[in-house]
C-alpha cells in the first residue's frame, strides 16, 4: 500500500508521531511518505498517489490545522482511505467522520494503523491502550533537525531532537486532554528503543533532546535508569523533561539523578498560583507546594520553566495581579515564555472540565474545536485579549522576555513596573513556546 502520513503541527519538534508508525508500516513492506506540513508543503501529487492518508492529531492546534486539509485530500483523492490518529482523534470522532474520515485511532496507535492498512482490521479502534512492542522510529524523509525548534542557552543556539519514553499519565488533572483517552494509565517505550532513537538523532546533529512524555517521572524505575544510560553513552548531551509538581515534591532523589545526567531544564505545568483554581483543575498541588518544588529544583541546580493556564472563569483581577507579582518576587520572569501570561483555559470535546457545576454557560464551537466560555467580568476577557496582542507584538519585534513582561505589567496594573527588568540569557529554553 502507498501510505501518506501527515503532521500539521508538533510544537516545533520533528514528529515522533510520524516516525514511529512509519517504522511499523515500512517493516511490513508499505511504501510510506511522511510529511511534516509545519515545515513543508503538501504537493497534490502526493495526495493523488496515496492509497491511505493518515493525519496525526496530537493536540488542539494540530487538529484545527488538519480540518481544511482533510477536506482537500478527500476532494483530490476520493478513493483513498482517510484515517486520523492520536490524542485528539477519538474525542473529535463525530466531526472528523462528518468530513469523510473513514477510521479513527486513539491511544497506542502504531499496531492499529498497521492492522488497518495491512487489511487485518476493518473497523476503527477509537481508544487502544494495549502494551506495544515498540519499534525504533524511522525518521527517513523528515526535514533535518536544524529546521526545527532549537535550544537557546547562554547566547548559543543548539540543535534539538525529540523522543518519547512513555505515553499517557497516571494522574487525572481535570483540564488535561490526555485524561479522556488514557484515564489514568500510561505506557512505557522500552529503554533500548528510546536510546536507539536518540542515537540516530545525535548522528543527525542533535546536541540536546526533549523528552515529550506528559510526565517523565510517572515511572521513575523506567525513566531514571534510562537517563543514566543516556549520560553514560553521551556525556555531553543535554536534555529536558516535563515533571508534575507532585512528583518534584515526592521524588526529590530523582532530581539529583536528573541534574547529574545532563537535564538542562524541566517544564512543570503549574497552571495557577490560586489554590481555588488549582482545586478545580484537580492539579494535586497548592501554591505553597509549587514554591517548595521551585526551591528544590534550584537547590539541585535545575532550572524550572513553569507553564500556566492564566485565564479561567474563576481568575479574578486581584488574583492575576498577585500572579504577576509572584513571578517577579520568585525571580521567574526569564523562566516563563510570554504567551504563558495570556493563555486562556481550553475546553476541548470530552473535557472533564464539563463536570464542574460552577463552570458557567458554555457553547461548543465546532470550527474552533472547543467549548466557548465567558468570564463573569468582561474586563477580564478584554485583559486577556490585550495581553495576547502584546505577546504577539513582542514576538514579532523580537522583544526580550523582560521587555514583554514590562508591557504586560503596565497593562495589568495600569502603571509601569517600578522595578528593574534586566534581560538575561542564562535561562535555557526552546524557541517554540506553544504548549497546546
Amino acid at each position: 500500500m502507498r501510505v501518506l502520513l501527515l503532521s500539521t503541527y508538533d510544537l516545533g519538534h520533528q514528529p515522533f508521531g510520524l516516525a514511529s508508525p512509519a517504522a511499523w508500516l515500512r517493516a511490513e513492506g508499505h511504501d510510506v511518505v511522511a510529511l511534516d506540513l509545519s515545515r513543508d508543503e503538501l504537493p497534490p501529487e502526493a495526495i493523488a498517489a496515496a492509497d491511505w492518508i493518515a493525519f496525526h492529531l496530537p493536540m488542539h492546534t494540530a487538529t484545527r490545522m488538519a480540518l481544511p486539509l482533510i477536506e482537500r485530500v478527500r476532494r483530490l483523492n476520493p478513493a483513498a482511505r482517510v484515517c486520523c490518529y492520536g490524542l485528539y482523534a477519538p474525542v473529535n470522532e463525530g466531526l472528523l467522520r462528518s468530513l469523510g474520515v473513514h477510521h479513527i485511532v486513539g491511544g497506542e496507535f502504531e499496531r492499529a494503523l498497521a492492522d488497518l492498512i495491512g487489511g487485518r482490521a476493518t473497523s476503527s479502534l477509537p481508544v487502544i491502550l494495549d502494551r506495544l512492542p515498540f519499534r525504533t522510529p524511522d525518521r527517513t524523509g523528515l526535514p533535518p533537525l536544524h529546521r526545527y525548534a532549537s535550544l537557546l542557552h547562554n547566547g548559543q543556539r543548539k540543535v534539538a531532537g525529540y523522543t518519547e519514553a512513555s505515553r499517557g499519565c497516571k494522574h487525572l488533572c481535570r483540564h488535561c486532554p490526555i485524561v479522556p483517552v488514557y484515564e489514568g494509565r500510561f505506557r512505557i517505550v522500552p529503554r533500548e528503543v528510546v536510546l536507539a532513537d536518540i542515537r540516530q538523532q545525535v548522528a543527525a546533529g542533535a546536541e540536546h533532546i526533549t523528552f515529550g512524555d506528559p510526565d517523565f517521572l510517572n515511572g521513575p524505575g523506567h525513566a531514571l535508569p534510562l537517563v543514566e544510560a543516556l549520560h553514560e553513552e553521551f556525556p555531553s548531551l543535554t536534555y529536558d523533561v516535563t515533571v508534575k509538581v507532585e512528583h518534584l515534591l515526592q521524588q526529590e532523589a530523582a532530581l539529583q539523578v536528573l541534574a547529574r545526567t545532563g537535564c538542562l531544564f524541566l517544564i512543570s505545568a503549574v497552571e495557577s498560583l490560586d489554590d481555588a483554581v488549582l482545586a478545580r483543575l484537580a492539579k494535586g498541588h497548592t501554591r505553597v507546594g509549587f514554591v517548595r518544588a521551585l526551591e528544590s529544583t534550584r537547590r539541585h541546580g535545575l532550572t524550572m520553566l513553569p507553564t500556566f493556564v492564566t485565564f479561567t472563569p474563576w481568575t479574578t483581577r486581584e488574583a492575576y495581579l498577585d500572579f504577576l507579582t509572584a513571578i517577579r518576587d520568585l525571580d521567574l520572569i526569564e523562566n516563563v515564555a510570554p504567551i504563558q501570561f495570556a493563555i486562556r483555559l481550553l475546553i476541548p470535546a470530552g473535557s472533564k472540565m464539563l463536570e464542574l457545576d460552577d463552570l458557567g454557560p458554555v457553547e461548543f464551537d465546532a470550527a474552533a474545536l472547543q467549548y466557548r466560555w465567558k468570564h463573569p467580568d468582561p474586563a477580564m476577557d478584554l485583559l486577556c485579549a490585550d495581553l495576547q496582542k502584546i505577546v504577539r507584538e513582542g514576538d514579532k519585534a523580537g522583544a526580550s522576555r523582560a521587555a514583554t513582561f514590562g508591557r504586560i505589567w503596565n497593562r495589568a496594573f495600569g502603571t509601569p513596573p517600578d522595578f528593574h527588568l534586566a534581560a538575561r540569557a542564562t535561562v535555557p529554553y526552546l524557541n517554540e513556546p506553544w504548549y497546546c
